[in-house]
């Protein structure tokens, strides 16, 4: 079943001629005309004689009769194949794919066969031949190389080349597709389309929109065609139906009616009947086409249920891929699923590749989840590997550990000195992103003068590469451990460079630009450079969308109420949630006056000392440790600076007291730790 070309017997003038007359749009797709070659009939070859068609599938392909058995394109009302996908959506990267001739012996020829298939152990060691080559160049010589191909190893083929050359939104050399090799092979594709397995074809169309081959070029028109013909019969696999649904997908989008069509005949099928592979093929072709979460409701939720009686054999890449479905997806109501997901996570935590941790920690993350096995493994982990994985990984580590109050040590002081040695390579966000971390915690590593060194010479030399909210983020973040970034703090405060933000409509967290106000003024009284103009300033740090501080524990509070008004003897001797003229919210104030009594909390004058009672709660501290956070050690040094006393009442020794005469006494001592105790 070898094909060989031959020589067209119509010129390439003759033919670009028609193909213009009859279909103008053509001048639009960048349809090659090349050379007129010889074409030999092959034995496989289907051939007919058949009317003048002006159907765009005819006209784009070698077939002398129409290929749609269904009707020209040009004759339906309903096309399956949209017609905007004439429009080249990254022309620059184009390379048309044209059913072309080319002269005898001038390119490979393979041999597709079915009738006389290589054997299992052949085609696995063609696959394992075909994933160690790390070029197209070994991809071609490996197919030189052998004899016969079954149509998934032609399609396994495309998808390797597709692996190595994509990037981004294009392949990074376009003329890959020009190689006599790729397109000998894609000839034989086109020719022996009707031939194909189900699982060739749709594997080939797959391979081919990876390769950003035109959709309207003689290949993918045969491809497509011929899918829908197969998807007509209702008789494909789920794996081969969400393998069409993803090429559907990346030629014509989530709109597309072949698309529409898979997802029909997937949903008559029960979740629960699927393999785990099956499984997670239609979530990654729900998640790409951002499926509408009441159009599928029902059979999400079947797929929820039935995906956590098997999450205990998943591996790194289905565990990784179901949770960043999930978050596209935003399946809130599948937390029981997650949290299955997370306990699956703590085993493949050392076997996860960057991206597919990076993928767990953002669900983690979006789902408002951790686990404390998760964070024990990771401690294991991260360490090893923080001077080699991608930038990305340890910002979403840090970014992780900083969004769920996690403070490791551990992580912190792997990550603090392979930032001093790895920071050039850091994007500003990512830079901006690990520093966050730290400030969040308020956790300063041992080598923090390195590290801080090292974030001041980033500064210097990238100050202008920074977004102007990343780069607040960051200052924000270095005064919340007490380094004060006092030079660039001055740049931000200058009224060009405010004006210009407010020209731009930028958003700006004013409450940090407060924060790093009152730092200056008063941790930094060596602080010469501009101040921040009055209308960037908030009244109160609580302020929704600026709040540096965490509100009170309600319940924590109740019982410290309770307690202060059998010590003070009456409700009136004290004020809650007092805000300050210095945005901070006190949750209990104290007034005293010289001699140490005790003022009622309207009396104004006279007022010699002030107490705030710093109640602080469970979110107040980091989730693992007895640390305080960041935003809630600067109020208290900031009151402190304020000539406030401050007295602060932590939950892991309130709530140890078990009576409410153990509560008294306990504020007596941290009230008046000098004074006796006096009797109502």
């Amino acid at each position: 079943m070898t094909f060989t070309p031959e020589l067209r017997s119509r010129g390439p003038g003759v033919m670009a001629l028609k193909l213009t007359q009859r279909l103008p749009l053509l001048g639009h797709l960048r349809i090659q005309c090349r050379p007129a070659g010889v074409i030999r009939p092959s034995r496989l070859q289907i051939t007919s004689t058949a009317a003048h068609s002006t159907c765009v599938a005819c006209l784009c392909t070698s077939a002398s009769r129409c290929i749609r058995i269904q009707g020209c394109l040009k004759l339906q009302p309903d096309c399956r194949i949209n017609r905007s996908l004439t429009t080249i959506v990254r022309e620059p990267f184009f390379v048309a794919s044209n059913s072309v001739g080319l002269h005898r012996d001038s390119v490979p020829r393979f041999c597709l066969t079915l009738l006389h298939q290589p054997t299992a152990e052949e085609e696995h060691s063609f696959l394992q031949h075909l994933e160690a080559c790390s070029s197209s160049r070994k991809v071609f010589k490996l197919l030189c190389s052998v004899e016969t191909l079954t149509d998934t190893m032609a399609a396994a083929a495309l998808h390797r080349v597709a692996d190595l050359e994509q990037e981004g939104e294009a392949l990074q050399d376009p003329t890959v597709l020009e190689k006599d090799t790729i397109r000998a092979l894609c000839y034989q594709l086109e020719q022996d389309s009707r031939l194909l397995t189900d699982a060739g074809l749709v594997s080939a169309l797959l391979a081919c929109t990876r390769l950003y081959l035109d959709p309207w070029s003689p290949l993918m028109v045969r491809l497509v065609t011929e899918s829908q013909l197969r998807l007509d019969r209702g008789e494909m696999s789920i794996d081969q139906l969400c393998t069409l649904g993803q090429a559907m997908l990346a030629m014509q989008g989530p709109d597309c009616v072949m698309l529409q069509q898979v997802m029909e005949q997937i949903q008559r099928l029960q979740p629960t009947q699927w393999s785990l592979a099956e499984l997670v093929s239609v979530y990654r072709l729900l998640q790409g086409s951002a499926a509408d979460d009441r159009k599928y409701r029902d059979l999400l939720n079947c797929m929820h249920t039935h995906a956590v009686t098997v999450t205990s054999r998943m591996d790194p890449t289905a565990v990784s891929g179901l949770l960043s479905a999930l978050v596209t997806l935003n399946q809130t109501q599948a937390m029981p699923l997650v949290i299955s997901l997370c306990k699956q996570a703590v085993r493949h935590v050392p076997h996860f590749t960057d991206e597919e941790l990076t993928h767990v920690l953002s669900a983690l993350m979006h789902f408002g989840h951790s686990d404390q096995y998760f964070v024990k493994a990771m401690e294991i982990h991260i360490p090893t590997v923080a001077f080699t994985s991608h930038p990305e990984t340890i910002s979403k580590v840090m970014q992780f550990l900083g969004r769920r109050r996690i403070l490791s040590p551990t992580i912190f002081d792997a990550v603090a000195e392979s930032f001093v040695y790895r920071a050039d390579d850091y994007s500003t966000s990512q830079v901006a992103r690990q520093i966050a971390a730290f400030g969040k915690l308020g956790y300063l590593p041992p080598n923090a003068a390195k590290l801080f060194r090292k974030v001041e010479i980033i500064l210097h030399t990238r100050f202008s590469h920074f977004q102007p909210q990343t780069l607040v983020s960051l200052l924000h973040s270095c005064i919340l451990v007490k380094r004060f970034p006092v030079n660039f703090v001055s740049k931000v405060f200058n009224s060009y460079f405010l004006q210009q933000l407010q020209e731009q409509g930028m958003r700006i967290n004013r409450g940090m630009l407060t924060q790093l106000h009152m730092t200056m003024m008063l941790e930094c009284p060596f602080y010469l450079g501009p101040k921040l103009p009055p209308k960037y300033c908030v009244k109160s740090f609580l302020f929704f969308g600026s709040s540096l501080e965490t509100p009170v524990d309600p319940h924590l509070y109740n019982l410290v109420k309770t307690g202060l008004v059998d010590l003070l003897g009456d409700r009136s001797y004290f004020a809650s949630k007092v805000l300050t003229p210095y945005c901070y919210t006190l949750d209990v104030e104290i007034k005293l006056d010289e001699e140490g009594n005790v003022l009622p909390a309207s009396h104004t004058d006279d007022v010699f000392k002030r107490m705030a009672l710093c109640i602080d709660g469970q979110k107040r501290f980091a989730w693992n440790m007895k640390q305080l956070l960041g935003k809630e050690a600067i109020k208290q040094r900031h009151l402190r600076l304020l000539r406030y006393e401050v007295i602060q009442i932590p939950f892991y020794e309130f709530e140890k007291l078990q009576s409410k005469t153990g509560m008294v006494e306990y504020l007596h001592k941290k009230i008046f730790p000098h004074t006796y105790r006096l009797s109502w």
